[in-house]
């Protein structure tokens, strides 16, 4: 399960997507973030579903590979869709003692279940098509009008890049963990709750050990670069051409269009 979380991975693929200035697919995915959060209508919901279903398409990269990623959270998803069907007020159609369903209790399930799920996918699919190294580029370059406050915005570029980059390789890492101590013996899938918090301490131990050892590791690589002594150049130079417009424009007009859809609701 763990190798399927996607934030974090780079698939390479030949898209239009993947040709994008990094600066407009991070604002396309945080206005899509944004939506997604602040939306109150499933209709709102639905339209931004089709947006992110045609992003996925315009990508290339197969939908079983970006669906995969919803796997690790199926159980999350399911634990607060089922809270808001118990808390939600309104008619109860089904009741059994204190547990109630209602109509609004599904409605209020099905809104923050498609939440979750849009968000955690408009994030995949800014990792998914742009390479660590362009990503942290993009965000310094969009911070960059912060430095006249002395904001450390390579700092900030640089520990958000990191962090995308460590989810899928401390999760591999601990994928790995398991399957050693499968193979001497261990069984981490079976027992009571109690048995099986025992047997995450002989995963849980090695993967901080690991932890430590790759900041170390990271720590001296950004000293032996002289990372911090002077202005950081990037590698290679993106500049917005006419997709990325285009890119921004639609982002725009589809704003104004839930706009409408969240007024007239």
């Amino acid at each position: 399960m763990l190798r399927d979380i996607t934030i974090g991975r780079y698939v390479e693929r030949s898209s239009v997507l993947h040709s994008l200035d990094a600066r407009s697919k991070i604002i396309g995915a945080l206005l899509c973030s944004v939506l997604t959060l602040s939306c109150g209508s499933l209709l709102s919901m639905a339209a931004i579903a089709a947006l992110t279903a045609a992003a996925a398409i315009v990508s290339r990269i197969p939908f079983n590979y970006i669906l995969k990623g919803i796997k690790p959270i199926r159980w999350f998803v399911l634990f607060t869709a089922a809270v808001s069907i118990i808390s939600a007020d309104g008619e109860p159609i089904w009741q059994y003692g204190a547990l109630r369903i209602s109509a609004e209790g599904i409605s209020a399930a099905a809104l923050t279940s498609a939440r979750l799920l849009l968000f955690v996918t408009s994030a995949s699919l800014l990792t998914l098509t742009t390479p660590p190294v362009v990503l942290t580029d993009g965000f310094a370059r969009l911070m960059r009008p912060l430095r006249r406050l002395r904001v450390p915005t390579d700092d900030i570029a640089m520990i958000i890049s990191i962090t995308l980059r460590s989810i899928p390789a401390f999760a591999d890492e601990a994928e790995r963990i398991m399957k050693a101590q499968r193979a001497r013996g261990a069984d981490l899938s079976r027992g009571g709750l109690i048995t099986r918090a025992r047997a995450v301490i002989p995963v849980a131990i090695p993967l901080f050990i690991s932890v430590f050892r790759r900041a170390d590791e990271l720590s001296l690589a950004m000293d032996s670069r002289c990372y911090g002594k002077g202005t950081r150049t990037p590698r290679k130079k993106t500049h917005f051409g006419r997709n990325d417009l285009y890119c921004l424009i639609i982002m725009i007009l589809f704003c104004g269009f839930l706009a409408i859809i969240e007024f007239y609701n």
